[in-house]
């Protein structure tokens, strides 16, 4: 392993050591930001500092064996030592480069909750229809994963499906996972309508937002305007008689932020601030990743939501993803929520980039 790692990974121990003190002092449990942030910082480093324990541990078996294979004149001791060795040559490499990935700097967004958005998009009444079909496989994903979904917003189309639907995703490290479902899903497949069976191509936008927590932006009250009025679509006699949902305009962006879901006003606003703080936080966050994009040759979490990154095609069975150049012919357990490889291979790219970026 390369000196400047080594010293990197050192630097590392030491830093974590100093934390763990920090964490243990009241005037850090008194300070709310400070202690969070130090907590997230000790977890981050530990998985590092464990995968270099176990490559020292792997250092030091190797040179018993070696020791052994020079020393012992055993032949049958000498040819176990020997294929001990091999192994652990082996597992060596491995480890030196688990411990490299683990040493590209991460998000530090990617542990944060997210809140997505799927608009349909051209293609009329089958757009909305394909946008309710992406909202189901993200809520089976979701469900997998063991994490929560919360609609804030819905708004429906006359063909069943969605003209624009918006939901919040807790759990963990939520955003580092989700961030890669942003940008233009596009559907190829003959609709319902279609009586001359030709091939229809529709499409539909998806954002990925990550949540802000409540210290990483503030929000003047003089800043928001709130509007209240009467939800619109199911949800039972009340919904259209009580001035429930919640209108947030932000006055020096322009910013719009709706939430009609609960039947509580004081619900619905605690949603809409949530939505409207994680939406200017993100106009920061979005210029970062427009710098990193400029670097990387794939779009791969650049947040870039205008480009087309996924086609799903009907009549082959086939889903590819443009940005990694991926074919898979399993397009059913996909919309059923499969999209654990898709992701994975979409994680191995972007980390192949961030490797050659930090020159590892």
């Amino acid at each position: 392993m390369a000196d400047i790692i080594l010293e990197k990974l050192e630097g590392l121990q030491k830093r974590f050591e100093n934390i763990s003190d920090l964490l243990s002092l009241p005037e850090t449990m008194n300070d709310q930001k400070k202690y969070v942030q130090l907590n997230k910082e000790y977890r981050d480093i530990e998985p590092i500092l464990e995968a270099f324990n176990k490559y020292k541990e792997i250092l030091s078996n190797i040179k018993t064996s070696k020791e052994i294979l020079s020393t012992e004149k055993d032949e049958e001791m000498r040819e176990m030592a020997k294929m001990e060795l091999d192994e652990l040559l082996e597992q060596k490499e491995k480890q030196e480069e688990e411990v490299k990935l683990l040493l590209i700097p991460k998000d530090p967004e990617d542990e944060k909750n997210a809140i997505v958005e799927i608009r349909a998009g051209t293609g009329g009444d089958e757009a909305g229809i394909f946008a309710g079909d992406l909202f189901r496989m993200y809520l089976k994903y979701c469900e997998s994963k063991g994490w929560k979904t919360e609609i804030t917003n819905i708004s429906e189309s006359s063909s069943g499906g969605y003209k624009e639907i918006i939901f919040n995703v807790r759990g963990n490290g939520v955003y580092g996972i989700l961030k890669y479902e942003s940008g233009v899903h596009r559907v190829q497949r003959v609709p319902k309508t279609e009586s001359q069976g030709r091939i229809h191509t529709s499409a539909a936008s998806v954002a990925v937002l990550p949540e802000a927590e409540d210290f990483d932006i503030e929000i003047k009250d003089e800043d928001v305007r709130k509007d209240t009025y009467c939800s619109s679509g199911p949800g039972g006699q009340s919904v259209n008689t009580t001035y429930s949902a919640i209108r947030l305009t932000h006055i020096p962006t322009g910013i719009v932020v709706t939430c009609q879901d609960e039947k509580s006003q004081i619900k619905n606003l605690k949603s809409a601030m949530r939505e409207l703080r994680s939406r200017l936080y993100n106009i920061e966050y979005q210029k970062r990743m427009d710098a990193l994009s400029a670097k990387r040759k794939t779009m791969v979490s650049t947040g870039d939501r205008s480009a087309k990154i996924r086609t799903y095609n009907y009549p082959q069975g086939r889903v590819t993803d443009h940005r990694i150049n991926l074919t898979m012919y399993n397009l059913n357990n996909i919309m059923n929520g499969d999209i654990d490889e898709i992701i994975e291979k979409l994680q191995i790219a972007e980390n192949a980039e961030k490797l050659k970026e930090s020159a590892i």
